[in-house]
């Protein structure tokens, strides 16, 4: 068996923080070698926990619609990698999801992005894993996503799609004027390759 069947069969039955979960654990995870883009995300939401399927929701249907693609490009783990900073719901707090748990990616993350050295570009969505994939320092969302280019094509910084998202969107019309077409030829290049 290939070590990154073997690896997202280990994902999928972890347990690690089970006691600090509202629901049994579900990690979500799709990997495969050949993937050329990686979407590193928060964690799955409530939709998510339930159906198992990444994205599987609001937010996926904006994200596939940022990058141009259809759901069956987005599905298939030969073209796009998703490596969520948690695989498990975390529950809801007072304004939205919880935080990620920190076991994941401190005991998965390394191994998980070291089966997939196909990877040419990163779709780094929301805090967390814009957190562990630059080194924001004071930077601010906005700040790190209009300055795009300083990481692109390797990484693109992008708020995340949920619809909790919309008055960002509304604040900052250059995003889906100039970053979304950039972002859709740059994720059309690399899959007709």
């Amino acid at each position: 068996m290939s070590q990154h069947l073997i690896l997202a069969g280990e994902v999928r039955n972890c347990k690690l923080c089970e006691k600090h979960l509202p629901h049994p654990p579900r990690p979500v995870i799709q990997i495969h070698p050949n993937a050329r883009i990686l979407i590193a995300g928060q964690a799955p939401g409530r939709k998510v926990q339930a159906s198992g399927i990444p994205f599987d929701d609001a937010s996926g249907d904006r994200l596939r619609d940022w990058m141009g693609i259809s759901k069956d490009v987005f599905y298939n783990p030969k073209q796009v990698a998703i490596v969520p900073m948690g695989f498990c719901f975390p529950g809801t707090g007072k304004s939205g999801d919880l935080p990620p748990r920190p076991e994941c990616a401190e005991t998965w993350r390394e191994r998980v992005l070291n089966l997939l050295p196909n990877i040419k570009s990163t779709l780094v969505i929301g805090k967390y894993a814009q957190d562990y994939h630059f080194n924001q320092g004071a930077k601010t969302l906005t700040e790190l996503v209009n300055n795009w280019k300083e990481y692109s094509p390797e990484r693109i910084p992008l708020p995340h799609p949920s619809p909790r998202n919309n008055l960002w969107l509304r604040k900052n019309p250059w995003f889906e004027s100039d970053l979304v077409p950039l972002l859709q030829t740059h994720i059309a290049k690399i899959l007709e390759n």
